[in-house]
């Protein structure tokens, strides 16, 4: 069993409602969820979205994952690199030479091996590249970010 939360408010899941509406009028097929009910939507798995859905070309934040096969590494690597946001990608691999040059590659923030681009810890550096951030998140660069340096020397 899984407990799903709501969206911040409905307005944020009419959005994610729309943008799951518009992704299956391009031709995905929403294979499961995506239905709304105030401010809570049930999670929507999507096949085969376009590239000009905002699904996929923009940031979500919503329970939706789009699912887009690929034959190779390298073609997958370079159709997620194609974007203007670069939070976080995961990807699921029992090779480590693979895991280690899709870490290299990828332009993200991060990448979680063997999990999903969601996963966080609040002591670890969180953010993204692109437009989808400045900076890291996270206790030490809170600090850091408050933080006045001063150098003072004494010859």
């Amino acid at each position: 069993e899984s407990d799903i939360g709501c969206m911040v408010d409905v307005q944020a899941a009419q959005r994610v409602e729309a943008w799951i509406q518009e992704a299956e009028s391009m031709g995905a097929e929403l294979l499961y969820g995506g239905k709304r009910n105030g401010a809570s939507i049930t999670p929507a798995i999507l096949l085969n979205p376009p590239k000009q859905a905002k699904v996929v070309c923009e940031e979500v934040f919503g329970p939706v994952v789009s699912i887009l096969p690929y034959e190779e590494l390298e073609e997958a690597i370079k159709e997620a690199n194609d974007s203007r946001y670069g939070l976080q990608a995961g990807i699921f691999t029992n090779q480590l030479d693979v895991a280690l040059h899709a870490a290299k590659e990828l332009e993200t923030g991060g990448v979680v091996i063997n999990g999903t681009s969601n996963f966080r810890l609040d002591h670890w550096p969180y953010g993204g590249i692109k437009r989808s951030g400045l900076g890291r998140e996270g206790p030490r660069f809170a600090i850091e970010e408050m933080t006045e340096t001063k150098m003072v020397v004494l010859p």
